[in-house]
């Protein structure tokens, strides 16, 4: 335990936070940081073919230790944490046997972890926490799956006894800005299937995710000097009032669950000339999402013609779809995954994800990947925590997956 707690630490304490608004690849230098701490740790415990390509993507091999054919199956993790939140000097908090009451985070500024609203802390009660200090994320999406993996790999190097096929690793840059997937080689990765360890509560297992769009809908206005506007001022941003206030005002993050899709206004930026507001567009079922953006459109369109001119412009660019679609015609590859859990006294909770992985474009690019539980919570902000028991749990799930993978190809 204590092992995977300090590899955890050193992980987070590198700032990998990655840059939507930098087309470059990987979207920040510093992510390179930890993806040659990661190189050196791969060789120096073992692996086979570890190589780190020029746009910061590694990959290593344990070979098979079996002499039957067995198929080959692949674990991923991505180092980049969120541009949501900064990543910089990240100092994690310890507090073993957690008593399930409120922690105190930040003293001087009044940040507090509370059960009461995060239920999810009851859930660790009697195990070691791990969270931030209040002023950072902590980084356990998803360098807590990047933990478990290299944890994993070389657990069952020191326990040949541990029957296993080929199995190659991968660790990807930028998923947290939607380019994790965008380069990878899945040719050189040569797996059958994969599995990425980019979940959160123990026991989720996940083969469906939204359906993904991003738009930006750019609103033009018009300045004059306020005293003498009327009938010459166009004020973009009342314009942006309007076309938020026209979509469908319960269909956002904050009141919608499970299979509900969404519309959500995650940046805007205004003055009387100019106002840009930045969507990311979601929803499980094919249909409903097309709707979405046709939806989306429509309001730009009526706005338009209400002010009989061309004020408000939309763009809409797709970014991921459901991988159920690619995962439900191999479903063994979960099945393998839940019997894992299973065996390890582990829940499964089958469901799907309300967000979208590096998974969901790898299944398209011909690599089914499911995803199975990290262990974190309250990604992308102050309150971010992962037990340590977690962590281990997951690292014993991939295990366990490699383990009857091989079984299952001997019978």
């Amino acid at each position: 335990m204590q092992q995977i707690i300090d590899r955890f630490v050193k992980y987070v304490t590198v700032d990998t936070q990655s840059d939507p608004e930098n087309p470059a690849f990987p979207s920040t230098e510093k992510q390179w940081n930890l993806a040659h701490i990661l190189v050196d740790e791969l060789k120096e415990i073992g692996l086979e073919d570890v190589t780190l390509d020029d746009n910061c993507y590694i990959m290593a091999t344990l070979p098979s230790n079996v002499d039957y054919e067995v198929p080959t199956i692949g674990f991923i993790a991505h180092i980049d944490t969120s541009p949501d939140f900064t990543a910089e000097n990240v100092k994690p908090q310890f507090y073993p046997n957690y008593n399930g009451e409120d922690i105190v985070l930040n003293k001087e500024e009044n940040i507090v972890l509370s059960p009461s609203y995060f239920e999810d802390l009851l859930l660790y009660k009697g195990q070691t926490l791990i969270t931030t200090d209040g002023t950072t994320l902590l980084g356990a999406d998803d360098k807590a799956g990047v933990t478990e993996i290299v944890s994993a790999m070389e657990y069952l190097i020191n326990h040949p006894e541990i029957k296993h096929g080929k199995i190659r690793i991968g660790f990807t840059p930028d998923e947290e800005v939607g380019k994790g997937a965008h380069m990878f080689d899945v040719e050189k990765f040569g797996a059958d299937w994969a599995y990425t360890m980019d979940g959160s509560t123990v026991g989720e297992l996940e083969y469906e995710n939204f359906n993904a769009a991003g738009a930006k809908v750019t609103v033009t206005g018009k300045i004059v000097h306020p005293g003498y506007a009327k009938g010459k001022m166009i004020n973009s941003m009342l314009i942006a009032s309007d076309f938020i206030n026209s979509l469908p005002k319960d269909e956002v993050p904050e009141k919608t669950e499970g299979y509900e899709g969404f519309y959500h206004l995650h940046t805007m930026n205004g003055e009387v000339e100019k106002t840009v507001l930045q969507y990311i567009i979601r929803d499980h079922d094919f249909k409903l999402f097309e709707n979405r953006k046709e939806t989306f459109q429509k309001v730009a369109d009526k706005i338009n013609k209400e002010l009989g001119q061309n004020l408000v412009d939309v763009e809409i660019k797709d970014q991921y779809f459901n991988m159920r679609e690619k995962i439900e015609p191999v479903m063994h590859v979960v099945d393998i995954a839940e019997e894992a859990m299973k065996q390890l006294n582990i829940k499964p909770l089958i469901k799907a994800i309300r967000g979208g992985t590096d998974g969901s474009q790898l299944s398209y690019k011909g690599l089914p990947c499911p995803n199975i539980f990290a262990g974190g919570h309250n990604f992308h902000g102050r309150y971010e925590f992962v037990a340590a028991e977690a962590i281990q749990k997951a690292t014993d799930v991939v295990v366990k997956i490699a383990e009857l993978t091989a079984e299952r190809a001997k019978k």
